[in-house]
């Protein structure tokens, strides 16, 4: 069953936690209890593919879901059709004691097509099982590449609209040309003058907007989210890490029950505290190391203990984490309080009315346990992306090339030599200027449109481009609204009553 982060006492099945998206009390939806494993199931992960690696987590999280109906929702995201690597996750040796998880193989060239292939396949099973009669509107604010994902993912699915606001001047060429093209007859994306958290907080607030959302409903609307906020969207990246494991026991790089640490790109928490969750159902890892931009709030707080939001938002070039709010923490602040819903709506209070918390040096204490947490500027950013092309002649995106430089700093600042997984989050040619600018400065020439750089990104590398980002060149412009984000509820009910 599924709770709320803020106490609300309502116990929700997964289906229903997965087609509301956040809880009445603007709480977060969390298990109420994670399940352990054990080292017999563990070692069975190690010669299976990864649609029944999945099989075998999201059964422990979803058992109101029947086996037929996850595997159809596992078979319908996880092909060779929609991943251009059988492995779906593939996992890259760098040298012995540093690998890559590649998870941007997927049809948006990022790695937040590993949940969002299958949430739309979940919550259409949960409309059905919920007998729910409502058209489902998702609304998604995006820092660049969950907009996209989302995008295909529900594109022309039955029952339910999707609505992507993304921050006018805050993504990538790239990421900006994948949304605005998006086929679909359910799909509207509009651009917000502001930066990623104007656009997040203009949705949260929309989501607990109690006469909005009776409005919507009197029309037969019901909002729901496609953001991590939504557990089914936490709970598939739980699979990766496993799987990643169950790689590396496979091949022989790891010992059973050998722990392994994982360094993680983010801005919203999300991708890490899935790592959390692998972590306490057993999943021998060591240390979480969260990587961070010059938005360095997360830094902050796994350093201090206080969250503090007020600080000057920098646009950089690793957008998907210019962020400043980060959603799951508030999941985490959950766990490290043992589920203390009082104290978690007290500083999520706190942070909404002052813009910051304190957890104290107790619980920060515990999280130090766990996390380690460091961030990277720009220049430090291109620097490493050349030097690991340079050293091991691997493209780096901007956001794994942060991951990497962080993962460095681990080792050099606490001697732990343990195995690290760099977890990457997006191909290196969707952030083409960025890479290219700093493989290959010499030639490189700012004033080249997109598709000229992609072409010479892949002929300095030997790297195929993915054929989806090079067809985006033949495709029209379909998306052209944009928006303050006061006018933001506005424009929902203007594109709902268009649609209809």
């Amino acid at each position: 069953m599924y709770i709320s982060t803020r106490g609300k006492n309502d116990h929700f099945f997964a289906a229903e936690a997965i087609k509301t998206g956040i809880a009445g009390d603007g709480g977060l939806f969390v298990p109420t209890t994670i399940p352990k494993i054990t080292t017999e199931w563990l070692v069975s992960l190690a010669n299976l593919d990864y649609g029944k690696r999945a099989f075998a987590i999201l059964s422990l999280f979803l058992p109101d879901y029947s086996e037929e109906e996850l595997q159809f929702c596992i078979d319908a995201a996880y092909t060779t059709e929609k991943f251009d690597n059988a492995a779906i996750a593939p996992l890259v040796a760098i040298n012995g004691d540093k690998f890559v998880l590649e998870l941007w193989h997927g049809p948006t060239s990022a790695f937040k097509d590993m949940a969002l292939q299958i949430l739309p396949q979940l919550l259409s099973k949960a409309l059905v099982k919920t007998k729910e009669t409502a058209e489902i509107v998702i609304l998604t604010a995006t820092s660049g590449d969950t907009g996209k994902a989302a995008l295909e993912g529900f594109k022309d699915v039955k029952q339910i609209k999707i609505i992507v606001f993304y921050p006018d001047a805050g993504v990538s060429p790239i990421q900006r040309m994948q949304m605005v093209t998006q086929a679909g007859s359910n799909v509207s994306v509009v651009a917000v003058r502001g930066n990623f958290d104007d656009t997040q907080t203009g949705v949260k607030n929309i989501f607990n907007d109690k006469n909005y959302n009776a409005d919507l409903a009197a029309q037969g609307f019901q909002l729901s989210s496609a953001n991590s906020i939504n557990w089914g969207r936490l709970a598939p990246q739980i699979v990766y890490y496993f799987s990643a494991y169950a790689d590396m026991v496979r091949d022989g790089h790891l010992e059973l029950g050998q722990p392994v640490n994982f360094v993680v790109p983010t801005g919203n928490f999300g991708n890490i505290l899935a790592g959390y969750y692998a972590k306490k159902m057993g999943l021998p890892i060591g240390k979480l190391i969260c990587a961070s931009n010059s938005n360095n709030v997360l830094t902050e707080f796994l350093h201090t203990g206080v969250y503090n939001r007020k600080r000057p938002f920098h646009k950089t070039a690793s957008p998907s984490m210019d962020i400043l709010i980060s959603s799951n923490l508030e999941r985490l602040l959950y766990y490290i309080t043992d589920g203390d819903t009082v104290q978690v709506s007290s500083w999520m209070a706190e942070l909404n009315e002052h813009g910051q918390y304190n957890v104290g040096e107790q619980y920060l204490a515990a999280i130090q346990e766990i996390f380690w947490a460091d961030c990277v500027d720009d220049d430090e950013t291109l620097q490493m992306v050349h030097a690991v092309y340079e050293e091991h002649h691997y493209l780096a995106d901007p956001h794994t090339a942060v991951a990497w430089q962080v993962g460095e700093r681990y080792r050099q600042n606490t001697g732990d030599d343990r195995v690290q997984i760099i977890v990457s989050t997006a191909s290196p040619f969707k952030f083409n200027e960025s890479v290219l600018s700093a493989i290959d400065s010499e030639n490189f020439i700012a004033e080249k449109n997109e598709f000229a750089m992609l072409e010479q990104l892949s002929e300095r590398s030997g790297w195929s481009i993915p054929p989806a980002l090079a067809a985006l060149e033949n495709e029209p412009i379909r998306h052209e609204i944009v928006c303050n984000k006061e006018e933001m509820p506005t424009v929902i009910k203007q594109i709902l009553e268009k649609n209809k």
